[in-house]
C-alpha cells in the first residue's frame, strides 16, 4: 500500500513538473459562445447585473441583458461571478528581463549608447518567459513591452500574452518611443557624516540639462531630415523617429519630478509630440497643467514612499484621485520586480481605497491604459466590436483576497491559467500531504 502511494505521488509530481513545458497557446476561435448571469464590468464605469455577452469569432458581438441564447450554443454560466475586460500592463520589461539583478544571459532590455531610437523591443520579446503565465493568472492579458537604458531607449510594442513567438504576440507594433529624462535634482553622494554632506563632484542639473539639449537637437535634426523626401544616405535613427512627427507614435518620457515634467511639456509644445509621462510621482502637483497640455500619465508604482520628504506618507495612494478629479488621462501600472508585476489589479485596488471609485480604478488598468497605448478601438472595454479579451473572477478583481481568476479569453481563445508557481504549490502540497 505504501509503495502504491509513493508511486502515485511520484507520478503526480512528474506530471506537474513538466506541465508548464507542455503548455501551449490556444488555437484560434471561430465559433459563437455566450457568457451569462455574471456581473459585467464594462470598463468605462458601467456595470451590468446578470449581463449577457455574445462572442462571435474573435470579437464581442453584443452586450446586454435581453440577448437571446439559442439552444445548443456553448454558454458559460457566470452566476455569482464578476466579468471584466482583460487587464493591461502599461509599461514593462516583461519578456525582456527574466531574472532581475542577475543572469545576464536571460536579459535583453537595453542597448549600449545613449541615443537608440531604432531599437525595437518587440524583436527581443521572449514568449517563453515563465513570468508571463503568472501575470495571466491575475487577469493581465496585454502588456506594453518597453526597452530601457540610455536617453532614448527605442520603441515599445503592445503584446498579447498567449503566443508562440513575437510575431504572434504583437498587438500594436512600435506604439511609442521612450525617453529617459536625466535627473534634474542634485542628491548627496553619501549619507550625512559628522554633520557634513558630500555633494556630487559634477553639477548634476547642468549635466542633465546638457543631455536634454542633446535629445532636443536630435529631434530638431530628425525634423529637418524628414522634410526631405529623397536622401542619398538613410539615417536609421531619424527614420525611427518619423512616427513621433506624424503622431503614429507617442513619446513616453520617464520622469517623476515637477521640474522634469515641465521639460516634457516644453518638448511636447516645441515638437507637437503626443507625450506620456511614465512615473509621475509628483504629477499631482501639476495636474491642471498636465490636463491643459493634454499630457497623459502612467503611474508606475503605487506601493512606494512619496517623492519628497514633506509629502504625506500616503501621497502615492492619493495621486490617482487627484489626477481623476483634474481630468488627466492616467493609467496605473506595476513595475515592482520582486513580485514581477502581477499585483497590477491590487495597485488599482489601493487607489480605490484612497479616493477613486472601484470602476474608476478598473478603468485605470483597462480603458485608460488602452487609450494611452493607442489600442482603445480594439480592447480595454467589454463592448460590441472589440476583441473578446475577457476575464471571469470569483470575486472583486481589485481585492487580493477574492481575486480568483477562473476563466480568461484572449481574442476569444480560452487560455491556460496554469503557471510555475501553481505547479510547485501542487507538487509540495502533495509531498507533505497538505489539504
Amino acid at each position: 500500500m505504501r509503495a502504491t502511494i509513493i508511486l502515485i505521488t511520484a507520478l503526480f509530481s512528474i506530471l506537474f513538473a513538466g506541465a508548464q513545458e507542455t503548455m501551449h497557446p490556444a488555437g484560434k476561435y471561430t465559433e459563437v459562445f455566450y457568457i451569462f448571469n455574471g456581473t459585467v464590468h464594462i470598463g468605462n464605469g458601467q456595470v451590468i447585473n446578470n449581463g449577457i455577452i455574445k462572442v462571435s469569432g474573435t470579437k464581442i458581438e453584443a452586450v446586454g441583458t435581453d440577448i437571446v441564447i439559442p439552444p445548443g450554443v456553448p454558454a458559460i454560466d457566470a452566476r455569482g461571478q464578476q466579468v471584466y475586460p482583460g487587464l493591461i500592463l502599461s509599461n514593462t520589461d516583461l519578456g525582456l528581463k527574466e531574472i532581475a539583478n542577475g543572469a545576464r544571459g536571460s536579459n535583453d532590455y537595453a542597448e549600449v549608447g545613449d541615443l537608440n531610437p531604432s531599437m525595437r523591443s518587440i524583436l527581443a520579446y521572449n514568449t517563453d518567459s515563465k513570468i508571463i503565465n503568472t501575470l495571466r493568472s491575475n487577469g493581465i492579458l496585454l502588456a506594453n513591452v518597453a526597452p530601457q537604458g540610455g536617453l532614448i531607449s527605442g520603441s515599445s510594442s503592445v503584446v498579447q500574452l498567449d503566443a508562440w513567438n513575437w510575431e504572434d504576440a504583437a498587438y500594436k507594433m512600435d506604439n511609442a518611443i521612450h525617453f529617459n529624462m536625466p535627473s534634474l535634482m542634485a542628491r548627496p553622494r553619501r549619507p550625512v557624516s559628522k554633520g557634513r554632506i558630500e555633494t556630487p563632484e559634477t553639477d548634476v542639473i547642468k549635466d542633465g540639462l546638457d543631455k536634454i539639449e542633446t535629445v532636443k537637437n536630435m529631434f530638431r535634426e530628425a525634423k529637418a531630415y524628414l522634410t526631405v523626401n529623397n536622401h542619398e544616405h538613410t539615417n536609421i535613427k531619424f527614420e525611427a523617429l518619423k512616427g513621433l512627427f506624424n503622431h503614429r507614435q507617442k513619446l513616453y518620457v520617464h520622469c517623476n519630478l515637477v521640474r522634469e515634467m515641465l521639460v516634457a511639456i516644453d518638448i511636447a509644445k516645441e515638437f507637437s509630440f503626443d507625450v506620456v509621462i511614465v512615473g509621475g510621482s509628483e504629477s499631482y502637483l501639476v495636474a491642471p497643467l498636465l490636463k491643459q497640455n493634454n499630457i497623459a500619465v502612467i503611474l508606475n508604482q503605487m506601493h512606494q514612499l512619496p517623492a519628497a520628504m514633506d509629502d504625506d506618507i500616503d501621497q502615492p495612494f492619493k495621486t490617482p484621485a487627484v489626477l481623476q478629479k483634474a481630468g488627466v488621462l492616467f493609467a496605473i501600472n506595476d513595475e515592482f520586480e520582486e513580485s514581477r508585476y502581477r499585483n497590477l489589479p491590487f495597485n488599482a485596488g489601493t487607489a480605490a481605497a484612497y479616493g477613486l471609485s472601484k470602476e474608476e480604478a478598473l478603468s485605470a488598468i483597462t480603458l485608460n491604459a488602452a487609450r494611452i497605448a493607442g489600442i482603445d478601438q480594439t480592447t480595454g472595454t467589454i463592448e460590441a466590436g472589440k476583441d473578446a479579451n475577457i476575464i471571469i473572477s470569483e470575486g472583486d478583481i481589485l481585492d487580493m483576497r477574492t481575486c480568483i481568476i477562473t476563466i480568461a479569453f484572449i481574442q476569444a481563445r480560452k487560455i491556460d491559467l496554469n503557471n510555475k508557481q501553481k505547479i510547485l504549490y501542487e507538487k509540495y502540497r502533495t509531498k507533505y500531504g497538505a489539504k
